[in-house]
């Protein structure tokens, strides 16, 4: 069992940054690869971004590459998420994920959810 929860969210304006945070608890973080989902209101929800259990490799969504940043650090069980360039279309409710069986854009490949955290971007 894996708990996750996402911090670091809030509102900023076009242009800004902001990083997400997601702690996960238990022994076992290092076997999961780790995703960030985003959904806007009224939206369905679409991947974001991944990262191997290692770190090695890292992967993203068109409309964020290049702006975002994900990255995890096994021995304090984290995941982040550096956001900069944010425009008004990155809003919504960012969550993270922990997949056992590897790298994903599908949720669906996801065992393990966050609560999420809103990110709002004002232009």
């Amino acid at each position: 069992q894996v708990q996750l929860v996402e911090s670091g969210g809030g509102l900023v304006q076009a242009g800004g940054s902001l990083r997400l945070s997601c702690a996960a608890s238990g022994r076992t973080f290092s076997s999961y690869a780790m995703g960030w989902f985003r959904q806007a209101p009224g939206k369905e929800r679409e991947f974001v971004a991944a990262i191997t259990r290692s770190g090695g490799s890292t992967y993203y969504a068109d409309s964020v590459k290049g702006r975002f940043t994900i990255s995890r650090v096994n021995a304090k069980n984290t995941v982040y998420l550096q956001m900069n360039s944010l425009k008004p279309e990155d809003t919504a409710f960012y969550y993270c994920a922990a997949s056992i069986v590897g790298s994903s854009w599908y949720s669906d490949r996801y065992d393990y959810w966050g609560q999420g955290t809103q990110v709002t971007v004002s232009s």
